[in-house]
């Protein structure tokens, strides 16, 4: 059976929680506006997208091709799960972003390639939620795009809310963090049940 409420709850905390893509956003659409970040976000999504479908294609011919190796993905997932829960609960609300960074298309596209945090959130999803269930390249392909559309999502939230974020966050950093870390806590634990 589909563990859709682990599954989403583990897909919108590590698409909302502070990382490149959403520091990113956020200071271009405080910089520039939110219209003017657009094009930024639209290339985030595009190169999630192909990062998202690479790794999905990744996970699936290993998980299929070394069956024996569900129980490492998981015991490593949970690792991660549980690292990046500790990870935000001792995180401050330092969300300045250093240097002038360009918001173009191709700047929002070619970050996904080098952002650990998409790879590790794909693959993470893809072999402890979805290939347990799911094997089939149509379902596998819509995964890809609700993964997708979930973790580029964070991006545009980033930066509508823009230095409002960015303000809530610096007053009550201590309540969000822990609560993002007790989710994530929960994730992990609810893989081995």
């Amino acid at each position: 059976m589909f563990p859709i409420s682990d599954f989403l709850i583990y897909c919108f905390v590590t698409a909302y929680t502070p990382g490149a893509n959403n520091l990113l956003s956020m200071s271009n659409a405080a910089r520039l506006g939110f219209r003017k970040s657009v094009k930024f976000n639209l290339g985030i999504t595009a190169g999630f997208l192909i990062v998202m479908s690479a790794c999905t294609f990744f996970s699936s011919s290993l998980y299929s091709a070394l069956p024996k190796i569900k129980f490492f993905m998981q015991i490593l997932g949970a690792a991660y799960m549980l690292y990046l829960a500790w990870k935000i609960w001792k995180s401050q609300a330092d969300f300045e972003i250093e240097g002038e960074k360009t918001a173009s298309f191709f700047a929002g596209m070619v970050l996904q390639f080098m952002n650990p945090k998409i790879y590790i959130y794909a693959i993470t999803a893809m072999s402890l939620y979805i290939l347990p269930v799911f094997h089939s390249a149509l379902s596998l392909a819509g995964f890809t795009l609700v993964l997708t559309a979930i973790g580029a999502s964070g991006s545009y939230v980033w930066a509508l809310f823009g230095s409002i974020f960015c303000r809530f966050f610096a007053r009550h950093t201590k309540a969000v963090n822990l609560i993002m870390a007790l989710l994530l806590v929960y994730c992990a634990v609810s893989l081995f049940l």
